[in-house]
């Protein structure tokens, strides 16, 4: 392929991998369901070659998909077979800490745990800490626009960023910050899924250590009691840096993984942490105990140290590759509600369950009411991939119903692109299509993501095409 010369001739040899062994590592991103090899992947070293990467693709008319570390779990870094991955893992330099500003300026590379490292002799820290921050990249949170189990209080990447420079497919550079008038084009840029453009320098938000924190673990033997306990926190006042649930299932998973002192017996766990000052952490501790055994909790835990708190934290942190360990392969849903839906929403995945025979754990960010379902399959097994997805997508749909939205932190991808047409009518997927001509009117950045053309949708009798074909409706391959 032309493409594929000019890019050898433009890059360093150890830049350019077009071998089926060499790019087999990049043909899936974490959601592992949906494989594609591209025509190579290109590890730009700077943003001069990131330019040039551009360029050339521009001119030969071949699509590029941006990818980070490849921790997505909606497929957004999934290739095209006639398509050129642009990996940017070797732009991976912290380029600036300024602990008066309590800023850091970071290229995209820079997995999301380094920044918290780099700055801790300063007193600071990188709030948004998804399960996967020690391999995750900046870059990637920015396009999915990630939280962690610490949003609830400190907010989505969106709110922690404020700038970023990215460039277009002519390899022309722009730069969004938060002190832009006009429309808040940098939160546009945060969650769009490497539609708009390729980030390759982000600068973060730092934020100080707070003096203490403690961690209240409540073990309930009702689901429905402990949802609504997530609702009487919130309700007495309290702002928990993270508010986290867990059901049986996966509680019992992240114990035998991790062997924290999670109670197995328990039918739903709640995890609490508060911080701030020594003595409101204390206050607030306290206080949230009694709210949780007033709710009907029936054991509490007070983390007493440093090392206690951050054990309990493990297991769930390390809940999905725990839950792995039970079944050849899981598909990890994003959906979000609102919280005084849990417990029904809860209560109707038990059923999709028993429907579609399949096993389902839960985990989730109850604070903010992100679900985080994890389904069970085997995809050796004739016709389970196809009722697995047809399963998140009824959860998907079931967020939509009650309030919620079909994605909180993970993108749409290529997985969500049928509940999309749930979410949205004609006119609002139009605009969504017009927004990405006005950033990227060549259609060649990460192609057939994210939003669904209405063709599609009216294939799934979810809408009527009442306006033309929308730009690059053609692209879309899945």
């Amino acid at each position: 392929m032309q493409v594929v010369q000019a890019l050898q001739q433009a890059l360093p040899n150890t830049s350019v991998l077009t071998s089926e062994e060499a790019c087999r590592p990049y043909e899936c991103d974490a959601l592992s369901a949906y494989r594609e090899k591209p025509l190579a992947v290109v590890l730009p070293e700077n943003i001069d070659q990131v330019k040039r990467v551009l360029q050339i693709c521009k001119a030969h008319q071949t699509p590029v998909i941006t990818r980070g570390s490849g921790t997505g779990l909606a497929g957004g870094a999934l290739p095209l077979k006639e398509g050129i991955v642009l990996g940017l893992s070797k732009l991976n330099k912290i380029l600036k800490i300024d602990p008066l500003q309590r800023i850091a300026v970071v290229e995209p590379g820079v997995r999301n745990i380094q920044v918290t490292q780099a700055v801790e002799p300063f007193g600071l820290y990188y709030a948004p800490d998804p399960s996967s921050q020690i391999a995750c990249s900046i870059g990637g949170n920015v396009a999915e626009n990630s939280g962690g189990v610490h949003c609830l209080k400190y907010g989505l990447t969106v709110h922690n960023v404020t700038s970023i420079r990215v460039l277009n497919m002519a390899g022309e550079e722009y730069v969004f910050d938060e002190k832009d008038d006009g429309i808040d084009l940098l939160a546009l840029l945060n969650g769009s899924e490497g539609l708009l453009g390729v980030i390759v320098e982000i600068k973060l938000k730092l934020l100080p250590k707070p003096e203490a924190a403690q961690l209240v673990m409540a073990a309930f033997s009702c689901v429905k009691a402990c949802a609504e306990a997530v609702t009487a926190v919130l309700q007495e006042g309290i702002i928990p840096a993270g508010l986290e649930m867990m059901d049986r299932f996966s509680i019992q998973a992240a114990e035998d993984f991790a062997k924290v002192g999670y109670p197995t017996d328990a039918q739903a766990l709640l995890l609490c942490e508060v911080d701030g000052s020594h003595d409101q952490v204390q206050v607030d501790a306290q206080r949230v105990a009694e709210i949780l055994t007033g709710q009907g909790a029936y054991q509490i835990r007070v983390s007493q140290n440093e090392r206690e708190r951050t054990a309990l934290w493990q297991g769930r942190k390390n809940a999905f590759p725990a839950v792995g360990r039970y079944s050849p392969d899981y598909y990890c849903m994003d959906g979000t509600i609102p919280r005084s839906q849990l417990a029904y929403v809860l209560e109707e995945i038990a059923k999709l369950s028993q429907k579609y025979d399949l096993r389902v754990a839960n985990v989730f960010h109850a604070g903010d009411g992100n679900l985080h379902p994890l389904i069970l399959y085997d995809a050796n097994q004739p016709g389970q991939l196809q009722r697995t997805e047809a399963f998140g997508c009824d959860i998907l749909n079931l967020c939509v119903d009650v309030g919620g939205t079909i994605t909180g932190e993970h993108g749409v991808g290529v997985e969500k692109l049928n509940s999309m047409c749930h979410q949205y009518q004609g006119d609002e997927l139009e605009i969504f299509h017009g927004i990405k001509a006005v950033f990227d009117d060549t259609g060649l950045l990460n192609p057939g993501k994210a939003v669904p053309t209405l063709h599609r949708c009216a294939e799934l009798g979810q809408m009527h095409v009442h306006k033309g074909q929308l730009p690059f409706a053609h692209l879309e391959r899945f």
